[in-house]
Formats: C-alpha cells, sequence, structure tokens
C-alpha cells in the first residue's frame, strides 16, 4: 500500500499499535510475576522487577523502539542493510545497563561482537539450547508491520528477520510473522482477524499447529495460559484476552485488564495484546489515565515522541506536515460545517481550515478558523 495514502483513521491505528503496546508493557510491568490481580484492580504501578516509577516501560518497549527508530529513519525491514541498523540499536540499549533483560536475549547480546554478527551469535545459542523459544522476539515485533503495510511477503519476511536476531527458533519466527501479519490487518482494515490472517505466510506443518495452537487459545480461559514464558503460550495468552474480552464497551482497556490478569509474564502479554489492539481501536481507545506519563528508555521519551516516531515509520521517514495534518483533518472537520469549506495554506509548512458555521436564529455566517495542529 501506498505509505502517503494512508488516512487519518489508520494512522490513528498506527499510532495504537505502538502506544497500545508501550502501555500494555507500562500497565503489566506493575505485576510481573507477582500475584495476579483481578481485571477490575489493574491500575498503574512501579515495576515489580525493575522498580521504575508508574507508567514506564520495560525491555518490550525499548527494543520495540530499536525498530520503530529505524523505520522512521526511511529504511524498509525486509533489506538486511536495515536489519543490521536494528541489531546495532539492540546493542546501544543493551550497553546502557537495562535493569531487565531476559535470559535469552542477554546471552546473545553478550556473545554478539557487532550488529552484522547478531543473527549468527543467535543461531549458536539456539544450537546450544535448541528447545529454546523464548517470547522476546514476540514482545517488540509491533512496529514490523508498519515496514510494509499491505505487502504480506515483505512484512513476513522482515518479522522473521528482526526476530531471528536474538529468537531464531522456528516457533518464534512463525508467532511474529502471525502478529505481524494481524496488526497489518487491523491498522489497515480496521479488523481483529487475528494470528489467522498469517497462517498462509508459514510452512504447511507449521500452520497445522499454530492453527490448532489458535483454536486452543479461543477455546480456553486466558488464565489457563501460565505460566508464558514459552512464545506459543505468550501469543496464546494474548490472543485468549483479546477474544474473551469482545463485546466489552472499551475492548482496549478490557482486553488488557484481561491480559495482565492472567498472570506470570504480564508486561510481555500484555505489550503483545496492546501492540493488536491499539492497531484495531486506534490510539482514541487507550485511557488517557495510561498514556499520561508513560515514559521509559531512552530517558526522556514520551507517548508524543512513540507518536512521532510511528507516523513517520508508516510514511516511510517521511512526515511532512505533522500529524495530525490538516489535509488529514479536512473531512472530520467538514462534518461541522454545513456548508463546507476550503483549505487554505499560509506560508510555507502552515495551513487553516476554514469553513462557514451557520448561526443560531438567524441565515448570518461565521467564518471559523481552525490552526494546523502541528507541533
Amino acid at each position: 500500500m501506498n505509505q502517503s495514502t494512508l488516512s487519518f483513521i489508520q494512522l490513528d491505528r498506527v499510532i495504537g499499535a505502538v502506544i497500545g503496546s508501550a502501555v500494555g508493557d507500562a500497565l503489566g510491568a506493575g505485576y510481573e510475576f507477582a500475584t495476579p490481580p483481578e481485571p477490575s484492580m489493574v491500575t498503574m504501578k512501579p515495576g515489580t522487577l525493575t522498580g521504575a516509577p508508574a507508567g514506564h516501560w520495560t525491555d518490550d518497549t525499548a527494543m520495540a523502539l530499536g525498530i520503530l527508530r529505524v523505520l522512521a529513519a526511511g529504511h524498509r525491514l525486509d533489506d538486511p542493510a536495515a536489519v543490521s541498523l536494528v541489531a546495532d540499536q539492540f546493542l546501544d540499549w543493551f550497553y546502557s545497563g537495562p535493569s531487565d533483560v531476559g535470559m535469552h536475549t542477554s546471552r546473545v547480546l553478550s556473545a554478539t561482537t557487532g550488529p552484522d554478527d547478531m543473527a549468527a551469535a543467535a543461531l549458536w545459542e539456539q544450537q546450544r539450547r535448541p528447545d529454546s523459544a523464548g517470547n522476546g522476539s514476540l514482545m517488540r515485533t509491533g512496529p514490523v508491520a508498519l515496514t510494509a503495510l499491505g505487502d504480506d511477503e515483505a512484512i513476513a519476511k522482515a518479522a522473521r528477520a528482526v526476530s531471528a536476531l536474538t529468537h531464531a527458533h522456528q516457533d518464534a519466527q512463525d508467532a511474529c510473522v502471525l502478529w505481524s501479519i494481524a496488526i497489518d490487518r487491523a491498522i489497515r482494515n480496521g479488523s481483529l482477524e487475528g494470528p489467522r490472517a498469517g497462517l498462509p505466510l508459514l510452512s504447511a506443518s507449521q500452520a497445522e499447529k499454530w492453527e490448532s495452537w489458535i483454536d486452543d487459545a479461543e477455546r480456553r480461559a486466558p488464565h489457563t495460559f501460565r505460566p508464558n514464558g514459552y512464545v506459543v503460550t505468550a501469543l496464546q495468552a494474548a490472543w485468549s484476552a483479546i477474544v474473551h474480552s469482545r463485546g466489552a464497551t472499551n475492548h482496549f482497556d478490557a482486553g488488557l485488564r484481561l491480559a495482565i490478569s492472567i498472570g506470570d509474564d504480564t508486561d510481555t502479554v500484555a505489550a503483545i495484546a496492546g501492540a493488536l489492539l491499539g492497531a484495531a481501536y486506534g490510539v482514541t481507545s487507550v485511557p488517557f489515565v495510561w498514556r499520561h506519563g508513560l515514559a521509559g528508555w531512552p530517558d526522556g521519551l514520551r507517548a508524543i515522541d512513540l507518536t512521532t516516531l510511528a507516523v513517520r515509520a508508516a510514511r516511510g521517514g517521511d512526515d511532512p506536515d505533522g500529524w495530525p495534518s490538516v489535509a488529514s483533518m479536512a473531512s472530520i472537520y467538514a462534518r461541522f460545517s454545513p456548508r463546507g469549506g476550503t483549505y487554505v495554506r499560509e506560508g510555507p509548512r502552515r495551513g487553516v481550515w476554514r469553513f462557514w458555521c451557520a448561526r443560531d436564529h438567524d441565515d448570518g455566517r461565521l467564518p471559523v478558523a481552525v490552526p494546523n495542529w502541528r507541533r
């Protein structure tokens, strides 16, 4: 799909995928490996493992940011050179001394001599521990679909390559493909097809296994998917929480609460679920109380920074008008203008949407100017 043609609603979903995952991560951080809470009791709390203040994201979002930054610079992840740039971002984060790093990821990054060597280090670690298939690449896969919205083959290739930087196991790579394709469908169509949408991108034998695992997630209660450090169980937990919270007034809110109430690796399960729910319903579905105060590594980054990166990533590195731009909002403004209006450029990179609004009680008209929202 032509990234310059993304609609206002689709961009809202793009941002939702990124912010939704970060909110899930920060929300789940307060319950990680602790007594599972009741869904209604879930609130932002300081990290149980990180000790970070409430609202701060963990390694899930920090590593997703490495992917997002490369995309925001205009690179495509089906290019090996771009994947190497992602690896470099992972190393920058790892050597900043994060308080929470998955064991498998830590072993791989510790053995890596440079970004071009990371996938080889991951493969070597996989050969040493052939059954190792943690959720560490699935937790960060949320931004991957932004590299090529509408191009399943390119998304699948990117998802596998980015997973293989640290998690070479077939199940880990397949999980990233399935979730990335699900996010693509959610952003473009506003649908919640979920991981089934990506089954055609897997080998026949793997697709058969995953179809059974997805059936299981939809049939069984979410709390049965614990522990969930294994990538398959983590995906099942996230999808089960989404499926079993359908019908709620705010599906994003209910889905994350249910995901966290499962317990165990709560930040990761909620980050996975939040990416897909945010992609389906947009950032406007994310409760403000959860977005407010969202922050994390690198120090000083906040929700507005994630928003900027998300839009630039979806637009291939280009965001000339800012988001939301006046042009993108024109149809929204027009709903409140019974007599129509015009979009006026006023100087470089500035715009005002002018329309006529009917006065009460007479036939007069009032001109109303809505300024560009660019920061």
